[in-house]
């Protein structure tokens, strides 16, 4: 019973039902297409965390043996995790938790939160004064990044958070992050002279400040005259600091008696950051998950351009994600509508014009029932979505081809049009079909990786799948429908003539290599061999470099060095930058990274010893021009650069790492 019903006749006997159909699906795949979300690169799961250590007083080696070896050591009970790297400096340690690769991403936040109980059980059995934290908030990616300058640190963030609310109120925004801020703190600089004839002590006046407030390490302590504080609790500003009193030999007085109070920025700050060569504050916004970065782009750009800021201050966008979507989108529209111009050329030179239509419209209609799919699965227009559409294209309007030629073949044979369309199923689905599948499964692999590469890749498979299946069923249902009503009339039965041109050269080229055949067989192991050893020569690389502008350059000092001269360093090289004509931006991080605006990019851990250069050049051109710049630069003594370029999907910074184990000694 099965075997007797065909889905070619089923369409050309309901043509009401298979137009409402084909209207649908016009309608509703076109609205699909366009409410799509848009983004530059696939979400996938980050799989490392930072867990930090902080014991103020403590030196490396005191960090080493009494927080990170005990932590290691603990953290390795959970079994998930692959790699755990450290680095310990005074006062502070950092862990990188990396898992294995092939860990299910379902189970990562459950992962994140037993090691969150585990250092939980931990941090009883560390020493006195040792803080843990844990952060794996790393998932977002801040591709709107504007640059605020022109004025003091702490004018410069009460203007970020004034822009921070306007644009939390932009729809398609998930956060908004401010980056720059440098702590204040509240100085006691004392009189020794004053503090002697009265008979009061450093210590005296630490602990009478003490229980008054909760006091934390705001930066470096001058025992001998200056204690630099972060407070919080009672305070409320440098008065309530003047005031407070101390129980002396000779009676009780105040700080302000004995010392001079000033409220300025912590020294050393814990990190810079400079745009042009200008003290900055940055505000990097993220998108909300299933938004439209287009439309995002634009809405920001609106609402950065009416904010009214302070005289003399300036607000620059040093990233638009937006851009690099829109050129995206763009691509693929052109590559769509050249690839559409090209089938149409083909199929009316080779079947006519009413045939080409046929074919033409394939296109649309399997596009149509793949954005249907795409919008189920939550999968938006990004970098590999749209190269596996545009990879696609190439093979949907097979099957449809094959429909309409059968078709055509049997109305030449005088064949009536049901009796034509009923053969596209017949004697053509199940082949096409077989063709199809295996299509398919040669995506396979990377689809079902399990994987980070598999994760952001796997688009590929699930995309390129759905639009060849769409691409069947749209030859088996509608392309038979639609000959039926534009293919020309039935011809009178004749016997077709196969001796033309190309046939004949055809029938030509099998003779030859069927006479002979122990040569072509030869000849063929020996092409396939010299591919194979092609292969060697080919660049072992998954992911190639992006066609981003961007150059980071990361500037590496010798351990242990303040951020005072990273900041040095840093200032000579944007100084030797300053003015080059390849280059757009310029935002320097010192002493920590900078926001991930881009998916594969990964911030560098917070370090004084460390800084990272942001740079934006006009086109690709000048991102060439401007690297040899800087590999020609003459560098200070002790200062390292790492100059890269952004690469496609997850990477490595060094591709090559090597791990000395040993005693220090």
């Amino acid at each position: 019973m099965m075997e007797r019903f065909n889905v070619s006749r089923w369409a050309v006997g309901h043509p009401a039902l298979v137009s409402f159909m084909m209207a649908c699906l016009f309608l509703a795949g076109g609205y699909g297409f366009f409410h799509l979300g848009r983004a530059e690169d696939p979400a996938f799961t980050l799989k490392n965390m930072i867990v930090s250590a902080q014991w103020p007083g403590a030196s490396a080696q005191q960090m080493q043996k009494q927080v990170a070896e005990p932590l290691e050591q603990g953290l390795r009970d959970v079994e998930a995790i692959d790699i755990l790297s450290t680095y310990c400096v005074p006062a502070a340690c950092v862990t990188q938790v990396f898992l294995k690769d092939d860990e299910r991403k379902e189970r990562v936040p459950v992962i994140w939160q037993q090691i969150r109980n585990k250092l939980s059980d931990l941090a009883p059995g560390f020493p006195s004064g040792v803080a843990l934290a844990a952060n794996d908030d790393y998932a977002d990616v801040y591709g709107y990044v504007f640059a605020l300058t022109g004025g003091e640190n702490a004018e410069l963030i009460k203007t970020s958070e004034y822009l921070k609310k306007i644009f939390q109120t932009v729809h398609g925004v998930g956060k908004v992050q401010i980056s720059g801020e440098i702590p204040q703190q509240i100085t006691v600089d004392l009189d020794p002279q004053q503090s002697a004839a009265r008979g009061i002590s450093l210590d005296q006046v630490a602990r009478s400040l003490q229980s008054k407030s909760a006091l934390a390490s705001g930066g470096s302590v001058d025992f001998t005259t200056v204690i630099p504080l972060s407070v919080s609790g009672a305070w409320d500003g440098v008065r309530s600091v003047e005031n407070t009193p101390i129980a002396g030999h000779s009676g009780t007085v105040h700080v302000r008696d004995i010392a001079q109070v000033s409220r300025d920025y912590a020294d050393p700050a814990p990190s810079l950051i400079r745009y042009g060569g200008k003290p900055a504050v940055v505000i990097a916004v993220a998108m909300a998950d299933g938004a439209d970065g287009l439309t995002l782009g634009k809405a920001l750009q609106k609402a950065a351009a009416s904010a009214e800021l302070p005289a003399g201050m300036a607000l620059k966008q040093v990233e638009d994600q937006s851009s690099v979507i829109r050129e995206a989108v763009n691509t693929f529209l052109i590559k769509f509508v050249v690839a559409l111009s090209v089938v149409l050329l083909v199929a009316f030179v080779s079947l006519g014009w009413k045939a080409g239509i046929i074919v033409a419209c394939s296109v649309p209609l399997t596009l149509a029932g793949v954005s249907l799919y795409m919008g189920m699965e939550h999968i938006g227009l990004d970098r590999i979505s749209l190269g596996a559409l545009i990879l696609s294209l190439g093979l949907l309007v097979d099957d449809a081809i094959i429909s309409i030629e059968a078709m055509v073949v049997q109305l030449e044979l005088g064949r009536s049009r049901e009796e034509a369309a009923s053969f596209a199923w017949s004697h053509t689905a199940f082949p096409m079909l077989t063709g199809t599948v295996l299509t398919v499964i040669s995506f396979l692999p990377v689809g079902l990786a399990q994987s980070t590469t598999g994760e952001y890749a796997g688009e590929i498979f699930w995309v390129s799948g759905a639009a060849l299946l769409f691409s069947w069923i749209v030859a088996v249902v509608f392309i038979p429908f639609l000959g039926v009503h534009l293919l020309p009339e039935p011809k009178k039965h004749r016997s077709v003539s196969y001796e033309h041109g190309v046939t004949t050269l055809l029938r030509l080229i099998l003779g030859t290599s069927l006479r002979y055949k122990t040569a072509v067989a030869g000849g063929t192991v020996v092409l396939l061999i010299v591919a194979c050893g092609g292969f060697l020569f080919v660049d072992q690389q998954f992911f190639p470099q992006s066609d981003r502008p961007e150059v980071i350059v990361d500037v590496a000092m010798p351990p242990g060095t303040a951020l005072g001269e990273t900041n040095k360093a840093v200032g000579i090289l944007e100084k030797r930058l300053a003015g080059s004509a390849a280059l757009r931006h310029m935002e320097a991080h010192i002493g920590d990274g900078a926001p991930r605006f881009y998916l594969p990019y990964a911030p560098a851990t917070p370090s004084a010893a460390h800084a990272t250069l942001l740079l934006v050049a006009q086109d690709l051109t000048a991102r060439e021009d401007l690297i040899r710049q800087i590999d020609a630069m003459a560098l200070p003594v002790g200062v390292h650069l790492h100059v890269q370029r952004l690469s496609l999907g997850p990477t490595a910074d060094f591709p090559v790492q090597y791990r000395i184990i040993g005693p220090d000694s």
